[in-house]
């Protein structure tokens, strides 16, 4: 569910309290927000939760503006203690071109009175400059997400209705340090990843999938709903698993008590499963299968000899060097069809680069790229870095992001107006 600013509230709301719960994101000073599948990659903001407001105004929705400024307020202050280790304040204008959402998780709504609770997404670059702290995170390799829901004696990840990928749909990536790959759910997707998949060890069969999407591990995430009768009381059983053989990392259960809390209850575990994930890639029990990031060696064929009575030449140690290009992955983020052909232009012009095609495209996020290298990984990140971009290396992967914003390419010369210039 996602909420902007009205210019007027319904009859309704000025008569009776009404309550909201679960998950709402609104653009504050009245911009666009995006509330397609790729508003869950909030890797650009900074995300504080759990602030809570209660105003009063002249109506409810002054009401409602208040809260939503006092929040931004009292979330500026809970971030620059979090990172900087001492409190901040701004004044509201400033804090209006900081802040990219609210983050509505608890509101009730009545004539003149707004209680809520609220989280606030604060753009990273700027927030960072202005605490003078770092504004990237370091994160793990690209893996690949595979979110399986057990409800009904029925297992499904991508298959028809399935509350739990919505919820990962829903969850924000900003402040994690887990790079998740999640795939849009549509077309081969369903066929290629299942529960079936799931209980695969494969490793052949895991590496071609994990080609396609450009990572180098699994995520396997499950939840197994209980109910005790319908519209009574839900009980989840988490269980956050990765690799092929889907080890166990942590397991957890949560309960509702209302029935219609199921998004609740999926937002809440996700959050736990996403910490399970960062402590076990903190303390190294998140590493991905070496079969899974390298080709097994091939068997050797024996090359006969032919005798053809030429006399063969001597060996001086010195053979010529043949430049053969190497095939790499390279995620890129394409919030726009021109992204695609740019990142691509980018890519053509680093020298050594014979070739560079999108292999898998996903406009609002991040899609794969196939470059052909003639030259190591290595070098080619240290190509990339030299041109602005922010490089991440993985086994075989790079994940490259702009650094800053380009400077754009000066435009032809204008020619000089007729009677500007003097005669000598």
């Amino acid at each position: 569910m996602f909420a902007r600013p009205s210019s007027a509230l319904t009859a309704a709301a000025a008569i009776a309290l009404v309550a909201t719960v679960g998950l709402a994101i609104a653009q504050s000073g009245g911009r666009k927000f995006d509330d397609s599948r790729e508003a869950g990659d909030s890797s650009g903001s900074f995300e504080i939760g759990g602030v809570d407001v209660d105003v009063r105004g002249k109506d409810a929705e002054s009401a409602r503006l208040a809260g939503w400024r006092l929040a931004q307020r009292k979330g500026w202050d809970m971030l620059a203690r979090q990172l900087a280790g001492h409190g901040s304040s701004m004044s509201d204008s400033a804090l209006d071109g900081m802040v990219t959402g609210i983050i509505i998780e608890k509101e009730e709504i009545g004539p003149n009175r707004y209680v809520a609770r609220l989280g606030v997404l604060f753009d990273r670059s700027r927030a960072a400059s202005i605490l003078g702290v770092g504004g990237t995170i370091m994160r793990s390799p690209p893996m690949l997400l595979l979110p399986l829901q057990i409800s009904g004696g029925a297992a499904r990840v991508f298959e028809g209705s399935n509350a739990f990928a919505e919820g990962w749909t829903r969850f924000r990536t900003g402040n994690s340090s887990i790079d998740y790959v999640r795939p849009g759910g549509s077309g081969p997707d369903r066929l290629l990843m299942n529960a079936g998949q799931i209980g695969r060890r494969e490793r052949g069969w895991w590496r071609a999938i994990l080609d396609q999407y450009g990572a180098t591990d699994i995520l396997t995430p499950s939840v197994e709903l209980r109910r005790t009768y319908p519209g009574g009381p839900i009980i989840g059983v988490f269980t956050a698993a990765h690799g092929p053989d889907n080890r166990r990392i942590a397991q957890f259960v949560l309960r509702v008590n209302d029935g219609t809390a199921l998004a609740a209850l999926i937002d809440a575990g996700i959050a736990r499963i996403d910490k399970a994930y960062q402590e076990a890639l903190r303390s190294g029990v998140l590493k991905p299968d070496r079969l899974l990031v390298t080709e097994p060696p091939k068997p050797a064929v024996p090359v006969e000899e032919v005798e053809t009575g030429e006399e063969a030449p001597i060996d001086t140690g010195e053979a010529p060097v043949v430049a053969t290009g190497s095939n790499l992955i390279v995620q890129f983020d394409t919030p726009s069809v021109g992204a695609v052909t740019n990142g691509e232009a980018a890519m053509r012009a680093i020298p050594g680069v014979s070739g560079a095609s999108t292999t898998s495209l996903a406009l609002g996020g991040v899609s794969v790229m196939r470059v052909t290298y003639s030259g190591s990984i290595a070098s080619l990140r240290a190509a990339l870095e030299a041109r602005g971009w922010q490089v991440q290396e993985g086994p075989g992967v790079l994940r490259i992001r702009r650094g800053g914003v380009q400077p754009q390419s000066p435009g032809p010369a204008q020619p000089a107006e007729a009677g500007n210039s003097s005669a000598g």
